[in-house]
Formats: structure tokens, C-alpha cells, sequence
């Protein structure tokens, strides 16, 4: 009898960090820019982006309002290519970097759900 090979499993998600944990130096993300960040919290994963415009920095949980997808489709490919706003490569949703905000697409109106982040001593950290 043939061994049967086990299907994939899902990896289990978290929506919410433990505050303090250190992410990327400020200035290593452009103004504007983006970055994806996936932490193993546990047997479990959470996947957000942080944005930086106009010298604030925002962060997001990677999951579009609409569908549910992730936001990019390419690695840290958060931003339209002006960098004005942060752009759904699934379905083309439209929000505002600072405020997560649905400006244009299927989930106008709605928004991005935060991801507590904050800026010190030059260092991007969950809050």
C-alpha cells in the first residue's frame, strides 16, 4: 500500500501583536513607502504593512475589507506608483495611507483595520 502524502495544512492567522516588537529602522522605509511584516506569534502568523507619508508612519493588518485577500500581490507593492495611495492588487480597492480609508473600489466606505504601530527613538515598533 502506498503512503499517502498528508494534504497541506492552513496556517493558523492572528490579528493583534504583542506591543514592543521591533520592525525596521525608520528611515529605511521611503517617504512615501511600504513594507510587509509577517511575525510568528506562537503556532500562528500575523501578516500587516506599514506605511510611511509625509513623515507619519501608519500600520495595517494585509487583509483587504472587500475579499479578505492580502493587499499586495507583489512583495511590499503596497503603494500606487505616485505613492498617493495604498492600492488592492487583487480588485482595486483605493485607500488612504494615513487613515486606511476606502477612497474608491468594492469596499468604498469601508476601511483598512489598523495595526498599532509607533515610531521611537528612530525605530519602527508595534504599540
Amino acid at each position: 500500500m502506498a503512503e499517502e502524502t498528508p494534504a497541506p495544512t492552513e496556517r493558523q492567522r492572528v490579528w493583534k501583536t504583542p506591543p514592543n516588537v521591533p520592525l525596521c529602522l525608520e528611515a529605511d522605509l521611503a517617504d512615501p513607502g511600504a513594507r510587509g511584516f509577517v511575525l510568528q506569534i506562537g503556532e500562528a502568523y500575523f501578516h500587516g504593512f506599514v506605511v510611511r507619508k509625509d513623515g507619519q508612519v501608519a500600520g495595517w493588518i494585509d487583509r483587504c475589507p472587500h475579499a479578505g485577500f492580502p493587499i499586495a500581490v507583489e512583495l511590499d507593492r503596497y503603494l500606487t506608483p505616485d505613492g498617493a495611495l495604498i492600492l488592492c492588487g487583487w480588485h482595486g480597492a483605493a485607500f488612504e495611507p494615513l487613515t486606511g480609508a476606502c477612497v474608491a473600489g468594492p469596499c468604498a466606505g469601508g476601511k483598512l483595520t489598523p495595526w498599532p504601530v509607533e515610531v521611537r527613538d528612530g525605530l519602527i515598533r508595534t504599540a
